[in-house]
């Protein structure tokens, strides 16, 4: 299986949409049901690795980028994963 976000290199690892550090915490508990805090996308572990450095804070990521379509309309996710893309062609 490819990387959802690049398709480059093969999905080794499971990003929660909603990190699970805050599978407990009341706002995200209100909020959304259990079935939805476990959904994901498969990333590869660069990918996996660049959404956490450049989102560092995980009740923002999980708050404002909690779809693939959002993670994708931050700026520097946005870019990130167009220069991955662009890598496997040339």
């Amino acid at each position: 299986m490819l990387c959802e976000l690049c398709g480059a290199e093969e999905a080794h690892n499971f990003h929660h949409l909603i990190p699970r550090t805050n599978h407990s915490n009341k706002w995200f508990k209100k909020r959304y049901r259990r079935e939805e805090m476990r959904e994901g996308l498969n990333v590869c572990k660069s990918c996996h690795r660049a959404i956490h450095d450049l989102i560092p804070d995980e009740k923002e990521l999980g708050r404002h980028y909690n779809t693939k379509s959002k993670l994708l309309d931050h700026p520097q996710v946005a870019g990130y994963v167009k220069w991955k893309r662009g890598r496997g062609r040339g």
